[in-house]
């Protein structure tokens, strides 16, 4: 009756436990919830005053499907700017966030069978995207040892003849860690000569500590052909409900397929959103970027400091997003089932975290700092109750 492909789409993990976390709140529950990805600061004044004169003015039309011309021109000035990417505005399609971004490429690229390597842990919705649009996850599995990345070696054992994408994201939802230039640079040693596209999610860019970020498509001509870059302005900019992501690639082709694939589900993204992040990326909301990376960095060192505090559990140091990936295999009650760990936390104390297996990792947990300091105290307050038992 329904079709198979979509039977086999499952829902968003992160989604799905935010949702309950809501349930339970509304119940009367006290609740405390780590799950989403979702910044608690509001969006710049200078955004939201930009968007109430694009409404006031009657800006409330269809736009060109890949973003009025300024967006786009606004997107390619920030890419060359922070990135030191050259584009077009045509190689420019702006999207209803990142996730259709994403959706955009992988049907756009994937023929059945075609294979997708996603380093593991990773960002949920990358496996069930490439297996909606016919393509097969190949995961290459990463540990602490290596900062939950994976290395060159890795990826020239992981490819195949079937081998169409390779996933890359940095800084690393749910573990923040960053690729470093010298590791890119040995990626794109193995990818040279073979015809694999690279996706490069890069939409964490802004909030890192301590550490430079170099975008993946900077590393050599060659991977600025083969990459394609997406980001947005969710996170760093508290835009999540915005919905606004972008991808760039040099070859116009794929981005004119791409395009007409919006065309003729989403068309344009709001008009009104689409003047506002004009704003967002000309660099007036800059002091207001740096304020929450700031707070997002006393958070997270408190949160590490908190945590490896506690007996059985630990926690390596992000380098960027707001992600605490908690390993909890030291809890022997559990045998390593952050699934189970997380039901009986959200049940027992009322704190909701993602379990590592939604990430593709079991014996960790997925913990988001993007709330205030007295949230992530109490809540590790809580979690250090129920792992004592």
């Amino acid at each position: 009756m329904y079709s198979q492909k979509i039977q086999n789409l499952s829902e968003s993990a992160t989604i799905a436990i935010s949702t309950l976390a809501s349930e339970l709140k509304a119940k009367g529950r006290d609740v405390l919830s780590f799950s989403a990805g979702e910044p608690d600061f509001d969006t710049p004044q200078v955004i939201k005053d930009e968007a109430i004169r694009a409404l006031n003015s009657g800006f409330t039309k269809y736009t060109a499907v890949a973003g009025i011309p300024e967006l786009r021109e606004a997107i390619c000035k920030k890419l060359k700017k922070d990135n030191n990417l050259s584009y077009t505005p045509k190689q420019i399609l702006v999207s209803n966030g990142a996730k259709q971004s994403l959706f955009n490429i992988f049907q756009a690229l994937i023929n059945d069978g075609d294979e997708v390597i996603i380093p593991a842990p990773y960002w949920v919705t990358y496996p069930e995207l490439a297996t909606y649009s016919g393509g097969k996850p190949v995961f290459i599995n990463t540990d602490e040892n290596s900062n939950f990345k994976i290395t060159a070696k890795q990826l020239k054992e992981a490819i195949t003849s079937k081998t169409k994408i390779l996933v890359l994201t940095t800084p690393s939802n749910p573990t923040g860690m960053v690729y470093t230039k010298a590791e890119l640079t040995e990626i794109a040693q193995v990818l040279k000569d073979t015809k694999i596209w690279v996706v490069s999610d890069e939409m964490y860019e802004k909030l890192l500590y301590g550490v430079s970020f170099t975008s993946v498509a900077s590393i050599s001509d060659d991977m600025m052909k083969r990459t394609i870059t997406v980001n947005g302005l969710s996170k760093a900019v508290a835009m999540t409900g915005w919905r606004m992501g972008y991808l760039a690639s040099v070859d116009d082709k794929l981005v004119k397929l791409m395009d007409n694939l919006q065309s003729q589900c989403t068309s344009n993204i709001n008009s009104i959103t689409q003047k506002a992040s004009v704003v967002a990326l000309s660099g007036d909301a800059d002091n207001d970027i740096e304020m929450m990376r700031d707070a997002f960095e006393k958070r997270r060192d408190l949160g590490c400091e908190l945590i490896n505090n506690i007996a059985g559990l630990s926690v390596q140091k992000p380098q960027g997003a707001f992600y605490l990936f908690i390993n909890i295999k030291g809890v022997s009650r559990f045998g390593g089932d952050s699934m189970k760990f997380c039901s009986e936390l959200l049940s027992q104390e009322g704190v909701a975290l993602v379990p590592g297996s939604a990430f593709g990792m079991e014996g960790y947990v997925r913990f988001s700092f993007a709330c205030s300091t007295e949230q992530i105290t109490e809540g590790i307050k809580r979690i250090e109750k129920f792992v004592r038992g």
